[in-house]
């Protein structure tokens, strides 16, 4: 006569539990994931950011109508702006830096020209790699976006 070998001994029981085990488990890592680390909302009046959108789009054409033209150095762990191109322009510039995926590590400021008409920013790290430009006037009347790929000690043209 045969032995009767009880369910829990046997492998197939088993192997079929633990599969779906497996899934289950993978799924609620999954959802803790993305419960941590949620995208930010894209925007909540998207209507009143493509009407933005359209009044930057005039600060640029109008900065093309002007000529600005402006070069960037990163020297060090410090940027160098210089006019290079339209009328000249001796008041502060807005000065904004966007990572195109670490939203961090974006930063704005307003800066003045030293004596030699150069617009100098000091950093604690120097940049690299693509970042999102935009330089614009003090009143804010024209603007120049521009997105570059930045290297020590290479020579950018804004315009």
């Amino acid at each position: 006569m045969q032995q009767v070998v009880p369910w829990y001994k046997q492998f197939w029981p088993w192997f079929l539990i633990v599969l779906p085990l497996c899934v289950v488990i993978a799924s609620f890592t999954t959802l803790k994931i993305a419960i941590d680390h949620a995208d930010p909302l894209v925007a909540e009046d998207y209507y009143k950011d493509g009407k933005a959108i359209n009044m930057d789009l005039r600060k640029s054409k109008y900065a093309k109508q002007l000529g600005m033209q402006y070069s960037f150095t990163m020297s060090g762990n410090q940027i160098v702006i210089s006019q290079h191109g339209g009328p000249e322009y001796n008041t502060a510039l807005k000065i904004a830096f966007y990572h195109p995926t670490i939203a961090e590590r974006d930063f704005e400021q307003m800066v003045t020209a030293d004596t030699n008409r150069n617009y100098r920013i000091d950093l604690a790290e120097p940049l690299t790699g693509a970042w999102e430009v935009r330089l614009e006037s003090y009143d804010s009347t024209w603007r120049i976006h521009q997105r570059i790929n930045i290297a020590p000690e290479q020579v950018f043209w804004l315009n």
